[in-house]
């Protein structure tokens, strides 16, 4: 097993840590069953960091004692490996530090789509710094719709299939159907239907009004009047409640959040003008929130309208191995017959399955605006567009170089969020005339590169 070599002063910086939902110390004298719940309960959570040979901040005295040799970790290591082998979701190795004694076993825990159970078949789950049992069949059940394992999709709710195949809604995509069936039959095969009731998939696609069978299927749109925290006293009106299935209720929920934010004033140079968001950063957004949310969650999925922001709300946290670092490349579906079955109305509102958040990143930046901010909140997932402009192109550069000894046409274009080449050698021009850049000599074409001239501003 690698051992790495670390600075006193990065030994410190592990031993400052508390104790958290991601992060805990155990001694080296921790019987491996014990261990193996630890790391259980991150493998079923958001993963995390276990140091062995680091004793609580409890202890008086040294509290980095670590094992004197690898070999005295093996008994350890040996059901570690057979538990939680190394590879992509367990990581470990030996950490080394020349101002503290032993070595210290690092295990690191990466966010998974697995159930991972101790040495005894029991099933853990970390929240804040416990590791709790997860010893009834509901608790099984949460883990897995959050792991999205199950999908509460599959689940029956009270419509029959005569009800779900004369609605309006299944009526009009039934039209478009290539190859057609047979209504009843059609909806079999999609698997839409179990034992002649809807699941909750065919509800939510084909139901004229699904939040009457289930009551929190709904967007609730509110619009507060500032800039700051909500507040009773800042929200105008009556929030609106969206209702309708997936397709109607994506289309009608951004038309109503267009016409929100088009009322709200910001001074330019020219006077009041009307705040501005991309319409199909709020389309993706809003399709991710009704496609991809949790239906066995019991809340709507909620927007929030302020004076420079729109706050996005969808029930269910991130499932499987995607996570707020990698959502952008990761991809897993929670309700994949939804996200099928929508992609095939007319005018499919998730066109390009995948893809979605990533439009609504490049919308956003084509009006020079902030990316979105995607974090994990209370059960569920908040995405934010802030109405904040990113950093004039030049102030971009500038900051690049600040730590870079040199930029060239390709980094440029990075920092910017610039799609042109043309546009940024223009810029280039405009920098060394004012004497902020100079192109590098003696490099060919295609390897041009500019550094900082006479003027760069020195803060």
């Amino acid at each position: 097993m690698q051992i790495s070599d670390i600075t006193k002063a990065e030994a410190d910086e592990i031993l400052a840590r508390s104790e958290s939902h991601f992060f805990d110390f155990k001694s080296k004298r921790i019987a491996p069953a014990k261990l193996s719940r630890a790391l259980s309960a991150l493998g079923n959570a958001e993963g995390g960091e276990i140091y062995v040979g680091i004793e609580d901040s409890s202890v008086i005295g040294q509290r980095w004692d670590g094992f004197p040799i690898p070999e005295d970790a093996n008994a350890i290591i040996a059901v570690l490996q057979d538990l939680f082998p190394n590879g992509e979701t367990y990581s470990y190795s030996f950490l080394k530090c020349s101002g503290y004694p032993g070595l210290v076993l690092s295990c690191e825990v990466f966010k998974n789509q697995f159930i991972w159970k101790d040495t005894q078949g029991d099933i853990y789950l970390r929240r804040g710094a416990q590791s709790l049992k997860q010893d009834t069949f509901e608790k099984q059940e949460r883990l897995r719709l959050n792991k999205g394992i199950s999908s509460y999709e599959d689940s029956k709710v009270d419509m029959t299939i005569s009800e779900l195949s004369s609605s309006d809604a299944f009526t009009a995509f039934y039209e478009v159907i290539v190859p057609r069936a047979e209504p009843n039959a059609w909806l079999r095969k999609q698997k839409v239907i179990r034992d002649d009731q809807a699941t909750v998939a065919g509800l939510i696609l084909f139901s004229d009004e699904p939040q009457a069978v289930l009551p929190k299927a709904a967007i609730k749109i509110s619009r507060y009047r500032t800039s700051d925290e909500p507040t009773r006293a800042t929200l105008e009106g009556q929030p609106s409640t969206i209702e309708g299935c997936a397709v109607v209720l994506i289309k009608d929920a951004v038309d109503k959040i267009v016409e929100t934010v088009e009322r709200i004033p910001v001074m330019k140079d020219s006077g009041l003008k009307s705040v501005q968001y991309p319409r199909n950063a709020i389309h993706e957004i809003i399709t991710n929130a009704i496609i991809h949310r949790d239906y066995s969650v019991n809340d709507d999925v909620h927007v929030r309208i302020f004076d420079n922001r729109i706050e996005i709300y969808s029930p269910g946290p991130l499932p499987a191995h995607v996570t707020v670092e990698n959502i952008l490349d990761e991809r897993f579906a929670r309700n994949q017959k939804i996200v099928r079955l929508t992609n095939k109305f007319p005018d499919a509102p998730n066109k390009d399955v995948g893809e979605g958040l990533n439009t609504a990143f490049e919308a956003m930046r084509e009006l020079q605006l902030k990316d979105p901010v995607v974090v994990q909140i209370n059960n569920g997932v908040l995405v934010t567009l802030k109405h904040e402009k990113l950093a004039e192109p030049e102030q971009a550069i500038i900051s690049y170089l600040r730590d870079n000894d040199e930029v060239n046409n390709s980094k440029a274009r990075a920092v910017t969020f610039i799609g042109s080449e043309n546009k940024v050698k223009n810029i280039f021009r405009k920098m060394m005339t004012a004497g902020i850049l100079e192109r590098i000599p003696g490099r060919s074409q295609a390897k041009t590169g500019y550094t900082k001239g006479p003027n760069f501003p020195d803060a």
